[in-house]
């Protein structure tokens, strides 16, 4: 008499259960994930700002002019290159602010449209 061994394997059920509890994890985890990438570009645009900056400031110090253009900081050493805005996901779009008394680069905004999650616009940062 051949005695045939049970089968081992999940039921139909008990893979939607599975199925059911994960997608409920998901629904968790997701939103907070995307909040996070969000916190982290506007993290990086402050960042980035701080350094263009601090590099503004030590252009003006060495030469007692403020840069033409933000290629000229790049061409003089001043920064490695241009960063990207991490909003806009573009190195061009930074807002110029010139001097009050000339032309040059005197400081430099986000000219990402929108608001932080705080509210605050990008560009005034």
């Amino acid at each position: 008499m051949n005695v045939v061994a049970p089968r081992r394997g999940f039921t139909l059920i008990e893979l939607l259960v599975v199925l059911a509890i994960m997608a409920s994890l998901l629904t968790l985890v997701v939103p907070r994930y995307f909040q996070q990438t969000d916190k982290a570009s506007e993290t990086v645009l402050k960042h980035n700002l701080v350094a263009m900056r601090d590099a503004l400031d030590k252009f003006y110090a060495d030469t007692g002019r403020y840069p033409a253009t933000l290629e000229e900081m790049v061409e003089r050493k001043y920064l490695r290159e241009i960063p990207v805005d991490p909003i806009s996901g573009k190195r061009d779009a930074w807002q110029i602010i010139n001097p009050e008394n000339g032309t040059g680069v005197y400081d430099i905004k986000s000219g990402a449209p929108g608001n932080d999650s705080d509210g605050k616009a990008f560009s005034e940062y």
